[in-house]
């Protein structure tokens, strides 16, 4: 790996219960920010680097088998909560594994017409503010078993400040934080062992495979004494755009962000295998794709990549990020190339100021042909600024990329709320 042979930053396997490894899991790869200049890329979760995604779910539904195990008969009633923005898609995944009451993942998007049931605070991210924001608190608002699914636990810091933001809302006596990686040291167990004392609560952690981060000193100095890294690539040929509008019901929440119930499940399963028809129908089948979706919206892109594949196009999945990454077209390192591009749905806001999006890789070199690249995002990133100079489609089509923009119409939680109220009870389970 360049980064361990350039800089000695290296990733250190411990213990597994499940067959993987922590090599196996996550590439060391680097970032220049001053809170943290490591950065673990996962090989598994389909974000900075395209995956099988086939790969992508057989990790999340494995996380979510050792989290059953864990809660054993209490599964049924657990609510899952899933870390903004990488591990949307993991906790989803591990959601239905376990067959869950209730699945959220926090935003960072401000989103109108929705209440705010909490927020939470990560200290090494480059976007550190978490919201939560459930159709109603009663979604949340229970005793129920916590599971937390973050796709790698470093120190655990960000996971004990959301069971903290939650429990000053509702007391619970079990939290599991699920993770693809942990990578925990001794000093950071005992920080949690403290915690779940504090707190009056028990708190299981449980991963597919555990390590450590060997981190040389001086790492931060040497990472932001590089040069800026070369982004955007162009090519003589400019690349087409096409888009297409995806159907998706008023009544199905588009992912977690407001929430999913158990009672969803048919009806989201449904309209994924329609989005896919609508998608198949009007793509060149001839050629590779590799589906990305856009930040948050990650487990809706990745079921119809997988839906993709299973009507035999060779897939890949991926999605954008608000985390810079250091790039550079070196073997042995896992950013190869990479772009910038403006935040189509950026809306002004004293709370977060504007900063650029990112995507890396976007490539699949052993397709057999060129892959088309298709953007699966919501309705309120559909904007000017995603077609503008500087916009996420000027920059792939400037570098050659076919690109087929999906637009699913975004979960309007005032509808979703106005549906679950018209509902019984017993039918909100």
């Amino acid at each position: 790996m360049w980064a361990t042979e350039e800089f000695g930053l290296a990733l250190h396997h411990d213990t597994t219960s499940t067959g993987y490894t922590v090599p196996e899991l996550v590439e060391p790869g680097l970032r220049r920010n001053p809170r943290r200049a490591h950065l673990l890329v996962s090989t598994v979760l389909g974000k900075h680097l395209p995956t099988d995604p086939a790969t992508v779910l057989a990790a999340g539904h494995r996380l979510g088998q050792l989290v059953a195990e864990t809660l054993g008969p209490d599964v049924a009633d657990a609510v899952v909560l899933g870390f903004a923005e990488t591990a949307t898609g993991l906790g989803h995944c591990v959601a239905d594994t376990i067959g869950a009451a209730c699945y959220l993942h926090s935003t960072r998007r401000h989103v109108p017409g929705a209440d705010v049931f909490a927020g939470f605070e990560e200290g090494h991210s480059h976007a550190t503010s978490h919201l939560l924001q459930p159709t109603s608190p009663e979604l949340f608002a229970n005793p129920a078993p916590l599971v937390l699914v973050d796709d790698e636990i470093s120190t655990g810091a960000t996971a004990l400040d959301a069971i903290r933001a939650v429990h000053r809302q509702q007391t619970r006596a079990h939290y599991v934080v699920a993770s693809l990686v942990d990578m925990r040291s001794d000093e950071h167990r005992l920080l949690t062992a403290t915690a779940a004392t504090e707190l009056g609560a028990r708190i299981d952690h449980v991963s597919l495979a555990g390590g450590h981060t060997e981190i040389p000193d001086g790492l931060t100095a040497r990472v932001t004494a590089l040069p800026d890294p070369e982004l955007n690539p162009f090519s003589p040929q400019r690349g087409e755009a096409r888009f297409v509008s995806l159907l998706w019901p008023g009544h199905v929440p588009d992912g977690g962000r407001h929430g999913v119930l158990h009672c969803d499940v048919a009806g989201f399963d449904a309209a994924v295998e329609a989005a896919a028809d609508a998608l198949a129908g009007v793509r060149d089948a001839t050629r590779p794709a590799i589906v990305i979706g856009h930040e948050e919206l990650m487990y809706l892109p990745l079921r119809l990549a997988n839906a993709l594949a299973s009507r035999g196009t060779p897939t890949r999945f991926q999605t954008t990020t608000r985390s810079p990454a250091y790039v550079l077209d070196v073997p042995g390192y896992p950013l190869r190339r990479g772009f910038t591009f403006a935040a189509p749905e950026y809306i002004a806001s004293d709370l977060e100021p504007e900063a650029p999006r990112f995507l890396y890789n976007a490539q699949w070199t052993g397709a057999g042909s060129r892959p088309e690249l298709i953007l699966v995002i919501d309705s309120p990133a559909d904007t000017d600024r995603l077609r503008a100079p500087g916009g996420v489609l000027d920059v792939l089509t400037a570098a050659g990329e076919d690109v087929l923009v999906a637009v699913v119409p975004s979960t309007d939680p005032l509808t979703l709320r106005e549906s679950r109220a018209g509902r019984p009870r017993e039918e909100n389970k």
